[in-house]
């Protein structure tokens, strides 16, 4: 799911990789939402009222938005970063540091975060925004750009072209591509609704706790790769 990059993922890794994590932004997304009324998950409305504060010269409200905008990009770059770094020493291990960092931010907001909506709310939104960075570029890297698990604007658009473009491609392989690319699609849209979903039930009785949720989701995605990593590490081993 994690382990294998670029070249050496089939479609496979990707399906899997995309419902874990469209599962966790779909609860993020949602838990974010109602709880700060912001969006949590990408940044292309929070651009819009930046500029908007920033015309009205409400420039601190502004700067509000322009630091939401900031902690994706921010969680982006440090994704890449690390990803650099560790993969320099060990490609097996390059989405551990991101996905637990994601990780125990979604745990401290599901711990704390019941004071932080009263005291601090932009904290959480500017957290789980870099938490969602951090995800997107890896999925991104790991995944060669072939998975986004964060928006679905651009999902839509390639699920629109692809499916537009079945009624005139007439190639077997042509056809299993967008096949398979559009099964892709369908896949981080349905994991995003059903995390969404999960988000919105479980919220209504234990708030923020909901991200405890997703946080679990990807401590066991990292279990189920390291055991599957391990097995195939001992299988080579002894077959050699």
């Amino acid at each position: 799911m994690f382990i294998h990059q670029g070249k050496k993922r089939t479609a496979k890794h990707n399906l899997q990789i995309a419902s874990l994590l469209s599962f966790v932004a779909g609860i993020v997304n949602v838990a974010g939402f109602l709880a700060v009324a912001k969006l949590t998950t990408n940044v292309t409305g929070h651009f819009a009222f930046f500029v908007d504060e920033v015309f009205k010269l409400n420039f601190w409200q502004g700067i509000i938005y322009f630091l939401y905008i900031f902690c994706f990009f921010f969680g982006s770059f440090a994704s890449s970063f690390l990803v650099e770094i560790l993969s320099r020493r060990n490609d097996n291990y390059v989405y551990i540091i991101p996905t637990s960092i994601e990780s125990l931010i979604l745990l401290l907001i599901a711990c704390f975060g019941k004071n932080l909506v009263i005291q601090n709310p932009d904290l959480i939104a500017c957290s789980l925004l870099f938490a969602m960075g951090l995800q997107n570029s890896l999925v991104t890297r790991i995944s060669n750009a072939t998975v986004r698990t964060t928006h679905l604007t651009g999902l839509f658009t390639d699920l629109g072209i692809e499916l537009s473009q079945l009624f005139f491609y007439r190639d077997a392989a042509v056809r299993n591509n967008l096949f398979s690319s559009v099964k892709l699609r369908l896949t981080i849209i349905s994991f995003f609704f059903i995390g969404g979903v999960v988000g919105g039930i479980f919220y209504s009785e234990i708030g923020l706790q909901v991200l405890l949720i997703g946080s679990c989701a990807l401590i066991l995605g990292i279990i189920y790769d390291n055991i599957k990593l391990k097995v195939r590490l001992l299988h080579r081993k002894y077959r050699h």
